[in-house]
């Protein structure tokens, strides 16, 4: 089950939110959507789920258009708005009887489909309640719910962890990486940390332009920054000067009386020279590694402009 978009463009009076944007997302990927404030995140969301028309392009669901069959694709997807609207004066179980009766789902299916989806969303001691009791966690929680009752091929979830507790947010993440395995998963977030944590591939938008598009080990490794960092942590305590005598290093940061960040803008694996140099110094190494690019950082270079 696949999502294709083509060239779509909209604009809200003389504000361009999205502009000329396309991709591919295949079943079995989580990809993560990401971007500034503004950038045109959710309004892109809203015209692959037909509630928002393009002013121009197309979007395809399973080879179906999104605006000449939407009876058919509201079906194959669960949608979790970045707003998430919800009746709170309903229980929660009513609620997701209320939901699955819009999908004709009745009687023993919907009761079994019901208890299938609370347990999966960690709702269990929350379902007898109003939903106006709850939590901003737990309500995030209905929302995503709702999104699976149908169980739907294809997820869209804008800002899905939004208000979750450290723990919930890893039974969350667990879940959204569980059913990415076998549908395909679209996801917005501003925590970066989820994307590196779940998401198989990241696009990127900008100023409503798609401005990358990459497998997320494959984005964490680009960037505009041409320099390395090496973290070493020694037996014991050392002067950071002492590192100022290789010239390839740049600058140095301590993290503490035995530990230091090296950096460089040689391109090439300098590990060796740093530890053959640590031995002729009569230095200790108890660890060297690269420093790894986080997404955060690679974020930021990509969208600063």
């Amino acid at each position: 089950m696949s999502i294709q978009v083509d060239s779509i463009t909209k604009s809200y009076g003389s504000q361009l939110a999205v502009n000329q944007v396309s991709f591919k997302v295949q079943t079995g990927e989580v990809v993560g959507f990401i971007g500034p404030n503004g950038a045109g995140k959710s309004t892109t969301m809203k015209i692959i789920t037909g509630t928002l028309p393009p002013d121009s392009g197309s979007v395809s669901i399973n080879e179906l258009s999104a605006l000449d069959h939407q009876m058919e694709i509201r079906k194959l997807l669960g949608y979790l708005p970045e707003h998430n609207p919800l009746y709170l004066e309903m229980y929660v179980r009513e609620y997701m009887q209320y939901v699955a009766g819009i999908y004709h789902i009745r009687g023993k299916a919907a009761s079994d489909r019901i208890a299938q989806v609370i347990e999966m969303t960690g709702l269990s001691p929350e379902m007898h309640k109003k939903i106006g009791a709850l939590s901003k966690g737990y309500r995030q929680r209905v929302g995503l719910a709702q999104a699976l009752i149908h169980d739907p091929e294809i997820l869209i979830l804008d800002e899905p962890t939004s208000g979750l507790d450290p723990n919930q947010l890893v039974e969350i993440r667990s879940l959204i990486a569980g059913i990415g395995k076998e549908k395909t998963v679209l996801l917005s977030t501003h925590i970066l940390q989820e994307v590196e944590a779940i998401c198989d591939r990241v696009m990127i938008i900008n100023k409503g332009e798609i401005v990358a598009d990459e497998l997320a080990e494959t984005l964490m490794e680009q960037g505009e920054s041409k320099t390395q960092t090496i973290h070493i942590e020694l037996e014991k305590l050392t002067d950071p000067q002492i590192w100022g005598k290789l010239l390839f290093v740049n600058h140095v940061k301590s993290l503490g009386e035995n530990q230091f960040l090296l950096e460089t803008h040689e391109m090439r694996d300098v590990r060796a020279d740093i530890f053959n140099f640590a031995v002729s110094q009569g230095l200790t190494i108890l660890s060297l590694s690269l420093k790894k690019k986080s997404l955060e950082e690679v974020f930021r270079e990509i969208t600063r402009h």
